[in-house]
């Protein structure tokens, strides 16, 4: 089998093509990072995008579920669904990731083993056993055949990690489609390598300060390009000066998913400041700028999250649910033996 190239790869990729998408990706993340600076509570809309990037990444991996049903899973005591429980699993990964990355400015690779065992918690450690395959889901076909030896997979993370971590002369865009192809070809774990990596994807910027916070992920951009991708893995291991086509691929998944997020962010928002504007008219004795944030922190909220952040009674949490479900600002409905409540307008905005 063929020993996979260590970091960093003997390819020229100061190509004009290259440098004229990175300038691209530059500028529409660089907009991104500027949006999310001036929104009046950033903390909001990143809670929300981290649940949809859960979602979309988990998808990649077969693993379908909605938007109701990962909120149900995480303000019910009920169990909703499989897929929903290990949807909110990632979205605790990346939790993890980068609460670790912000106290340690450093990716380590046991950082990396612990995200992926919050991602697949009884899948976790680094292969010791061989016969895993990269295989593409939708055709069946075996894409790549990864290391099969745990000491080459451990010098192979190593050789990444000092990558990571070191500075050197490609932009931080360029390295973290590099970062990606390398760990994705490594495939270090027994399961969900796929996620992992799209994690590390955004802790990579994070680092680099590309983005001060996860805002940015390119799941999206790969589900709808899911055959293209495998494709260019294929290739990439086939002959590693095709790595410069990965690199265009996930430079134009920057510019695509940046655009995607700029414009979410800004109906967000927009609905946010909407529902500010309603709710001190309609419901004057109700409204405060803290229930409003709350009714944006979750598209799902129940009577004790109200009581909780609010610091109000069971009998006020009550009368504010009952009004702002009179007045159509949420919609109860009941999940095993509790009352939740959606925001429908928020739920809309993902859904479409």
């Amino acid at each position: 089998m063929k020993k996979l190239n260590t970091l960093p790869f003997k390819v020229n990729l100061n190509t004009i093509d290259v440098l004229k998408k990175l300038n691209i990706a530059n500028n529409s993340i660089g907009e991104l990072k500027g949006l999310v600076n001036i929104l009046p509570n950033p903390n909001l809309i990143l809670s929300l995008i981290n649940v949809s990037e859960s979602k979309d990444s988990s998808a990649i991996e077969n693993i379908i579920t909605t938007y109701e049903d990962i909120y149900k899973e995480l303000v019910s005591k009920a169990t909703v669904s499989k897929a929903s429980k290990e949807v909110l699993n990632y979205k605790k990964a990346i939790e993890y990731g980068y609460e670790e990355l912000n106290s340690k400015k450093f990716i380590s690779t046991n950082s990396i083993v612990r995200i992926q065992e919050l991602v697949e918690p009884n899948k976790g450690g680094i292969r010791k056993l061989p016969g895993t395959v990269i295989m593409n889901m939708d055709t069946n076909e075996i894409v790549h055949i990864p290391p099969q030896d745990e000491i080459e997979i451990r010098e192979l993370l190593k050789n990444l990690e000092d990558y990571m971590n070191t500075e050197n002369d490609y932009d931080p865009l360029i390295n973290m489609a590099l970062i990606h192809y390398q760990f994705e070809s490594i495939h270090p774990f027994y399961d969900a390598n796929g996620r992992t990596g799209r994690i590390l994807n955004i802790l990579y910027l994070v680092l680099k300060n590309k983005i001060q916070s996860p805002i940015l992920y390119l799941s999206k951009y790969i589900i709808e390009n899911k055959n293209q991708y495998y494709e260019l893995l294929k290739e990439c291991n086939e002959d590693i000066t095709s790595i410069t086509k990965m690199v265009m691929f996930i430079l134009e998944a920057v510019i695509e998913t940046s655009r995607y997020t700029i414009d979410l962010i800004l109906r967000i928002n927009d609905l946010i400041n909407m529902t500010k504007v309603e709710m001190k008219r309609r419901l004057e004795d109700v409204y405060s700028e803290e229930l409003v944030h709350h009714l944006f922190g979750y598209l799902y909220t129940k009577n004790e999250f109200f009581r909780n952040e609010l610091h109000i009674s069971r009998p006020t949490a009550t009368k504010y649910l009952k009004a702002l479900e009179k007045e159509g600002f949420l919609v109860s409905e009941r999940v095993g033996k509790e009352v939740v409540y959606k925001n429908i307008q928020l739920l809309n905005i993902f859904k479409s």
